[in-house]
């Protein structure tokens, strides 16, 4: 399993709602099939241009067990809200976000006692990359792409701290709190507080996910960049909060 991966896809099929989805928003059938487009040159460039920098990072052809994780088709599904067609093609740099957690909860959520049997097990699975590691990838990764000849949007897909991760709040609601302090940092420019993040931190609030967003906090800091908009959705009854942020070129 390694902490970061290219896609070089040329294209994949993928039927997001099959599986235990239910219903969406479309009213699409569970058998509805969608054609994403990928970028094997593109990829291919950003990976000699990451393993030349010093990141080494792993890459792929093809798919072993899925099609393309969940992240990546939400955000595909949802830019094609109207669905009018997305006719970009897609380049998806994965992270192991689960690290610890990745066999035993398979990136769903838990009941609290399923957390408690899991949690006694004494080989948990080893953890995922830091994320000032990731922090730092991202910087390396808008260096890659501000001097490749494409013009490229970069995009983290995950929501932020998840309840069903967070120990402390006995799984119940994610950590509000953590969540409106790196949030806060994102909407201010304030990359101090994002790539000074253990991994032990982020297990902690429940930021799992949030490795992707650490990803792009370290290319918008390379890019000296702040949020153009961003919104921050709190909630102490669903699974996670959500934040929206768009950095416009």
């Amino acid at each position: 399993m390694p902490p970061f991966s290219i896609l070089a896809y040329d294209s994949v099929d993928v039927q997001p709602w099959k599986g235990h989805r239910g219903e969406n928003w479309w009213d699409e059938p569970r058998d509805k099939t969608f054609s994403i487009t990928g970028h094997r040159a593109g990829a291919k460039y950003l990976a000699s241009a990451l393993l030349g920098d010093g990141v080494d990072v792993a890459y792929s052809y093809k798919p072993l067990h899925h099609p393309l994780g969940h992240a990546f088709m939400n955000s595909i599904l949802y830019l094609d809200i109207d669905r009018k067609g997305f006719p970009y093609p897609v380049v998806p740099f994965t992270v192991n976000s689960y690290g610890r957690w990745l066999i035993g909860a398979h990136g769903a959520p838990m009941t609290p006692s399923q957390a408690a049997k899991l949690g006694s097990q004494s080989e948990l699975d080893p953890p995922g990359p830091q994320p000032w590691r990731c922090f730092q990838i991202g910087g390396a990764i808008a260096r890659a792409l501000a001097a490749s000849p494409w013009k490229v949007a970069v995009i983290a897909s995950s929501s932020w701290s998840h309840s069903f991760l967070v120990q402390k709040t006995s799984l119940m609601f994610p950590d509000v709190e953590s969540d409106k302090r790196y949030y806060e940092a994102l909407r201010d420019g304030d990359w101090a507080t994002w790539k000074n993040t253990t991994i032990e931190e982020a297990e902690d609030r429940g930021h799992h996910e949030l490795l992707n967003w650490f990803c792009l906090a370290g290319a918008m800091a390379e890019l000296r960049r702040k949020p153009d908009e961003s919104v921050f959705l709190e909630s102490w009854i669903s699974n996670s909060d959500k934040v929206f942020a768009v950095f416009r070129p």
